[in-house]
């Protein structure tokens, strides 16, 4: 599944903001609640979190990952698990590209790997559909983010609550 859109801003402030993981819960919490660091330092290499899912009528819905590749300024690979017992992996990738007149193309793609046939169903019946949505939404609320800078004025209110370590 791969979504993007592209942003009125230089690549390299993009990737600042995305390469903190805190960040993702602001453009996420439509459909990626409960937010919690799994680590003090939430930026680069390492940083990672943990949320909950909310896919209507899912029982396991708890989910994480964590940043296993951070190329400045072009690319953040993120990888994690969900489902019943962790047993789905998840590959999460950015792709940044630069565009003309200062843009950004932003790309992600997430790739699972279900474990079971009951797993690789519930995928193929609605999930897979469900996530492109929410990620494209996603997407669209990081370009609203992005280019209204601090979040200043009527749209600031489109933004969700930064995450912070587990209990603060």
């Amino acid at each position: 599944m791969s979504v993007s859109t592209v942003i009125s801003a230089p690549r390299e402030s993009v990737f600042d903001y995305l390469e903190d993981i805190a960040n993702h819960a602001e453009f996420t919490d439509h459909y990626l609640e409960d937010w919690h660091l799994t680590r003090i330092d939430s930026v680069g290499r390492g940083a990672g979190a943990r949320f909950r899912v909310a896919i209507p009528g899912n029982r396991y819905s708890w989910a994480d990952v964590t940043f296993a590749e951070v190329e400045r300024p072009h690319r953040i690979v993120e990888h994690g698990r969900t489902g019943k017992s962790n047993r789905i992996r998840t590959v999460g990738v950015y792709d940044l590209d630069p565009l003309p007149g200062g843009a950004t193309r932003v790309t992600f793609t997430m790739q699972t790997a279900p474990a079971t046939l009951a797993d690789r169903l519930v995928e193929g019946l609605g999930a897979r559909g469900w996530l492109r949505r929410k990620n494209r939404k996603a997407l669209h609320r990081l370009r609203t983010i992005m280019e209204d800078g601090a979040g200043e004025g009527p749209r600031a209110a489109r933004r969700g609550r930064r995450v912070t370590v587990a209990g603060g």
